[in-house]
């Protein structure tokens, strides 16, 4: 199981959105957990379960929000809420 302290990220390597936020926290040097919906069938579960939605990605914050296809703005808004910026 992932640290609840750290940013879960659920997408898939095709998915030009999940890309694009793992691209942006890793630019913005934010720490975080990128779980490959194409490696592990539950982790597909668990997104859908989170989001209640089949869309992705799902980013988990460490404070139990979760944003599903956020905008670069969208992250950007949160992580500085979450003083991790």
């Amino acid at each position: 199981m992932t640290d609840t302290t750290t940013i879960r990220v659920y997408g898939a390597d095709w998915c030009r959105d999940c890309r694009r936020t793992k691209q942006q926290l890793e630019g913005l040097e934010v720490p975080f957990d990128y779980i490959d919906l194409e490696e592990d069938e539950s982790a597909t579960r668990e997104a859908q379960r989170i989001s209640g939605r089949m869309q992705i990605p799902v980013v988990v914050f460490p404070d139990g929000s979760h944003q599903v296809e956020p905008t670069n703005d969208e992250v950007e808004a949160k992580l500085k809420e979450l003083a991790l910026l």
